[in-house]
């Protein structure tokens, strides 16, 4: 059974900083491209960031890009989302997914996890 948890959300202030973790059983966690996707509150999912089965490959949305890390243990079939200089705008559920080729990248796919919750907030 493919199970996917996340932790590491908080409240933070703006300006702050959080790490979140999926950990990752159920499939061949090496050969499996994952992503991060977030839902604000009232709002759609957004995609934030994707990582390749071997790590060597990572791809950002724009709102996040230069501020998010997104890395992978693969010997602790692990996936990590490093979050800097939060903003109000990143108050959001973060769910880390498993993701497939799609175009010239990976697109989430199958499995999510409930996702960890992460409050922007002074």
């Amino acid at each position: 059974e493919v199970q996917l948890v996340e932790s590491g959300g908080d409240l933070v202030q703006p300006g702050g900083s959080l790490r979140l973790s999926c950990a990752a059983s159920g499939f061949t966690f090496s050969n499996t491209a994952m992503s991060w996707v977030r839902q604000a509150p009232g709002k759609g999912l957004e995609w934030v960031s994707t990582i390749s089965p071997g790590g060597g490959s990572t791809t950002y949305a724009d709102s996040v890009k230069g501020r998010f890390t997104i890395s992978r243990d693969n010997a602790k079939n692990t996936l990590y989302l490093q979050l800097n200089s939060l903003k109000t705008e990143d108050w959001a559920m973060y769910h880390c997914a498993t993701s497939s080729p799609c175009g010239a990248g990976y697109c989430p796919s199958n499995y999510w996890g409930q996702g960890t919750h992460v409050t922007v907030s002074s």
